[in-house]
């Protein structure tokens, strides 16, 4: 999906300013955001979308975890947890069934430490099309909603660097299809990217998917 959150190579935002000793929170609000994102069960491929579904203009005037926090707002509403009477108090707050219990507190670091993974094994139907060394084109186009493809990348040439094995596909998995496929890492010359103005020699590696990618002759 194009939309405001895919920024890269558009110009006109300003330079991008980095604080000297920027602290990991700037308030304890964030590091509560950022851990009830790993305690919501159905967040995964989801969350992304829900970032992408925010408003623009809010959006644009949003920090990091403002957005965050509005992904999470908007699945709680969505998957009928949360009620805006109960998030205005207006209402009491309903027990949550035993399935969608919150992760206790000590338990949190460890499994954000323990991280997921999407990884499926191999199977019939699921072929590389390609191997490390390939010549590939992405797409122009892959899907109107949300896409791991970045806009600035779509249409141009890279080469496979590596196999990584089979994974389901963030896009898909996000509307329930749960379809694995192919993934790649794929390597991109920045002026393949970004034109002539791009330093000579730089390289960008993404990873994509199989019906991300083309074959070129």
């Amino acid at each position: 999906m194009d939309g405001i959150h895919d920024l890269g190579g558009l110009q006109g935002f300003g330079p991008i300013r980095r604080e000297p000793d920027e602290p990991v929170f700037h308030a304890p609000w964030e590091a509560r955001v950022f851990a009830l994102s790993f305690t919501l069960p159905y967040a995964d491929d989801n969350f992304r979308p829900a970032v992408e579904a925010m408003d623009p203009a809010h959006y644009l005037r949003a920090s990091y975890y403002e957005k965050w926090f509005e992904a999470e707002l908007a699945l709680l509403r969505g998957n009928g947890t949360l009620t805006d009477d109960e998030l205005l108090g207006r209402t009491a707050p309903r027990p949550l069934p035993v399935a969608a219990q919150p992760l206790a507190a000590a338990a949190v670091q460890a499994a954000i430490l323990a991280g997921a993974s999407n990884a499926r094994p191999a199977g019939p139907g699921v072929a590389a099309r390609f191997k490390a060394g390939d010549r590939v084109m992405t797409r122009a186009h892959v899907t109107a909603r949300h896409t791991r493809l970045p806009r600035y990348a779509r249409g141009r040439l890279g080469t496979v660097e590596s196999v990584q094995g089979v994974f389901l596909v963030a896009d898909r998995n996000a509307e329930g299809d749960a379809t694995p496929e192919t993934l790649y890492t794929v390597v991109f010359d920045s002026r393949e990217l970004w034109g002539d103005e791009a330093p000579a020699g730089d390289l960008l590696s993404l990873d994509l998917w199989d019906s991300y990618l083309e074959p070129v002759a």
